[in-house]
């Protein structure tokens, strides 16, 4: 099957209404069945899909054999492609791609680090390896990495149609707020047609910041907050949005951390995911995260849980104003969702007929409405250990709307956490407090 025909069955699903602002009262949803297609790996046990661009390409990382690296990788016309790296031996794509000739990311450039960092990327590879990693554009075939603020280390994360990379980078400042190994102080940047890196500065009284996705009038959402260990909890004290290069929070619950929009549609729709109040407990910042939607950067309402979960977290948002993400803390350990309009469903109770796979988390949603993420390979109805890359693609055929009984070991999808900043053995686990 070809990505060419998968967007043809995508589009030939029943259309859904663009929702430019906060719908009045709860709308009855419908959701769509899937097919879902297995995208498989480059050799290795772990692939994942974190974004779909408008061509319908599935962008993400994928694992050669061994899994000791992982490679940002684009899956198109039937084929797994890698991108390759920077010199060093991990990349990745891993936030909303709203382009199609133009990719952002992050790779390891092969050079140790001079400060020994582990930086935000570390977060993200199968190991860290203490290289420095840069933020980097890939357009016609070529991997090009963009500057830095003065630092060390860069990321980067979203694109628009335009091809604006937004990303963080660090500065040449040491950051009193970090916790070691971390050193150097970080801003948000544009990188737009000039070719430079303009920084988006946090909030009065933050030092540091990060974006995370752009839409196509530029406006672009992100974190603010304090330089911790450059990647989520006290990073993300405040949710943001950059208009005109100016930073308005996005007021949240009340948690003091983790507050982290990762999308934004062309219609100001805002998802993410933010800590409910009480996150910190004996001077410890749990993970405690619900997920968001924001209309035009006004106060975040939450997508609740699945029935019987405790926390959610919301990836990605379309142009009709749907939302895809994770749901877990309950008896099946996680679980994609999709939120339209109010209501919510657990995708695999969506998925069509037999299937191998059990979605895990939902990352990625074109606006025809198919949908990547990571899934766990199914062998006598409970995961092996193998979690690839999927495509779900809306059609005609009926689901059984009962999701296959399966619990997933919490140490299996931690490490989909990782892209969070979430550290196995290091991150307090998130509260099941509701």
């Amino acid at each position: 099957m070809t990505s060419g025909l998968f967007r043809s069955a995508a589009h030939a699903a029943l259309a859904l209404g663009l929702a430019g602002a906060a719908p009045a009262t709860a709308q009855a949803v419908t959701f769509p069945s899937y097919t879902v297609y297995n995208l498989g790996t480059l050799g290795g046990t772990q692939s994942s899909g974190n974004a779909i661009d408008p061509a319908g390409q599935v962008l993400g990382n994928s694992n050669p054999a061994g899994d000791q690296t992982t490679l940002a990788t684009i899956w198109t016309n039937g084929r797994q492609i890698s991108l390759g790296t920077l010199g060093g031996p991990n990349s990745v794509i891993e936030w909303p791609q709203h382009g199609d000739a133009v990719f952002a990311g992050f790779s390891e450039t092969g050079q140790p680090d001079p400060l020994n960092e582990a930086w935000s990327c570390s977060a993200f590879f199968p190991s860290v390896t203490h290289q420095i990693c840069r933020a980097f554009r890939y357009a016609d075939g070529a991997m090009t990495a963009l500057p830095t603020l003065g630092g060390v280390n860069g990321y980067g994360s979203g694109v628009n149609q335009a091809g604006d990379i937004v990303g963080w980078a660090e500065t040449a400042k040491h950051d009193t707020t970090c916790q070691p190994p971390q050193v150097l102080q970080f801003e948000a940047f544009l990188y737009g047609a000039d070719g430079k890196p303009h920084v988006l500065a946090p909030l009065p009284g933050d030092p540091d910041s990060a974006a995370t996705a752009i839409n196509s009038q530029g406006a672009v959402v992100g974190i603010s907050g304090t330089c911790d260990n450059a990647v989520g909890a006290y990073s993300a004290r405040h949710a943001v949005v950059w208009r005109g290069g100016v930073a308005a929070e996005i007021l949240t619950f009340g948690g003091q951390g983790w507050n982290t929009p990762t999308d934004i549609n062309d219609a100001n729709q805002i998802t993410g995911f933010a800590d409910l109040p009480g996150d910190v407990v004996n001077g410890q910042l749990e993970f405690n995260p619900v997920a968001f939607i924001s209309y035009g950067g006004g106060a975040a309402r939450q997508i609740a849980p699945l029935a019987d979960d405790t926390n959610s977290i919301g990836y990605a948002i379309n142009a009709s104003g749907v939302v895809v993400g994770q749901s877990f803390g309950g008896a099946e350990g996680t679980r994609a969702f999709i939120w339209q309009a109010g209501a919510s469903a657990d995708l695999n109770t969506l998925v069509a007929g037999q299937s191998s796979l059990y979605l895990l988390y939902a990352e990625g949603i074109d606006n025809a409405g198919a949908i990547t993420g990571q899934a766990c390979v199914l062998s006598q109805g409970a995961c092996t250990g193998t979690n690839v890359a999927f495509l779900a693609v809306p059609g005609y055929s009926r689901a059984s709307g009962v999701a296959p009984a399966v619990k997933v070991p919490s140490a299996l999808y931690q490490q989909g956490w990782a892209r969070l900043g979430f550290r196995p053995g290091v991150t307090p686990l998130f509260s099941h407090r509701r």
